[in-house]
């Protein structure tokens, strides 16, 4: 909860002071470095596992060292961005429109991009990073946010988002109480509302990042309801980790690079989406306005989208390549990643955006400036 205190007020402090500066024409020599700012492990060099590095090649081919600051939420990154400091960040969909709104993420030039054209053309482009017929970033990954769970507990997947947020026995036959967690991120209320749809189709809603006041607070409703039911609400990757091989957690919400990690450990871990479907990301690497290292940003753009970052990076992620040629091409684990991580599922994930008072599914709904003070709220028990 102080996480997400600590970010608030960046959120609301954003401004459109500075204008947005013109993209270069061309490329010229790299500055010596580059700043990311980053999900936990997107910028590899080998320093967890040998073998998945994608920084060190890049570093060699360009002089450009990348420097990284790990950020555990979208809200995070919007505050670290407005802090300024850094190049580039690998934006969410729900942060990315805030990025550019905020004029602090500059209007991309494309042609700079080469392998651009080979990027999904479900992707290429995608209302969170393109706006009034301009390009503000590179597709980087995206993927899912899967239910993760230990299998000593369900010795079959769960098939429902019930088994975190409602009280239920769970098939040991404990409470989940005390053993679920959920995160701690404003975005979240759009996974209760997902799980609405198909709970409640008398809601009627349709998008859950787009929810009138009635469906909102039947969002709210259930989350409160899940407050009671929580171990704790994780923004750390790490920690999450910690707790269900130390904490008795047994089922949340997580993305694939902790299921892949778990599993690495030979942890009893699995995940899956359930019935409901799942709300997910699609990451954009964007540019800052005021960065210092743009040459190195353009070498950086156009090296992610080579083969040699895309397959190892969704292997170890557990994410889906934005380059279809990438699934392809042999990760260090020699896994099927694509297949795996569900490169033929991806119009099923409802991918997170900021949620605005205007709306296209209904004309009014409730802001994304509500939905943090009110997750905040709720995380303190109110």
């Amino acid at each position: 909860m102080s996480h997400t205190r600590a970010v608030l007020a960046g959120l609301f402090a954003l401004s459109a002071a500075t204008s947005f500066a013109a993209p270069p024409t061309a490329i010229g020599k790299g500055e010596g470095q580059l700043n990311i700012i980053a999900w936990a492990g997107y910028i590899e060099r080998g320093a967890t596992v040998k073998e998945y590095d994608w920084t060190t090649s890049f570093e060699k081919d360009t002089g450009c060292k990348v420097n990284v600051k790990t950020a555990a939420t979208s809200d995070e990154m919007v505050s670290l961005m407005k802090a300024g400091g850094h190049d580039l960040v690998t934006a969410s969909g729900d942060a990315s429109g805030r990025l550019i709104a905020a004029k602090l993420v500059q209007e991309v030039n494309i042609g700079l991009v080469p392998s651009y054209k080979n990027i999904d053309k479900r992707l290429q482009n995608a209302p969170w990073h393109t706006q009034g017929g301009k390009n503000y970033g590179v597709p980087y990954q995206s993927g899912p946010n899967v239910l993760m769970y230990n299998t000593d507990t369900f010795k079959t997947a769960p098939t429902s988002w019930s088994v975190v947020f409602e009280e239920q026995n769970l098939p040991d036959g404990k409470s989940n109480k005390g053993r679920v967690q959920a995160y701690d991120g404003p975005i979240y209320i759009a996974d209760a509302a997902l799980y609405l749809m198909t709970k409640n189709p008398a809601l009627g809603i349709k998008d859950p990042y787009e929810l009138n006041e009635k469906q909102y607070a039947a969002a709210l409703e259930l989350l409160r309801g899940q407050k009671k039911l929580t171990h704790r609400y994780w923004h750390d990757a790490t920690v999450q980790m910690t707790d269900f091989k130390n904490e008795g957690v047994v089922a949340s919400g997580s993305w694939g690079f902790m299921v892949n990690s778990l599993k690495g450990e030979k942890k009893p871990i699995a995940s899956v989406i359930p019935k409901e479907g799942a709300t997910g990301w699609a990451d954009t690497t964007m540019l800052h306005t005021n960065a210092k290292n743009v040459n190195c940003a353009y070498k950086w753009m156009e090296h992610q989208l080579s083969d040699k970052l895309q397959a190892p990076l969704a292997e170890w992620f557990g994410t889906v390549p934005v380059t279809p040629g990438a699934c392809k091409a042999k990760a260090p684990g020699g896994s099927d990643f694509c297949k795996v991580n569900g490169f033929d599922d991806l119009n099923k994930i409802k991918f997170w955006k900021t949620p605005e008072a205007k709306c296209t599914t209904q004309g009014t709904c409730v802001p994304y400036s509500k939905w943090a003070l009110d997750y905040i709220a709720i995380m303190g028990g109110r």
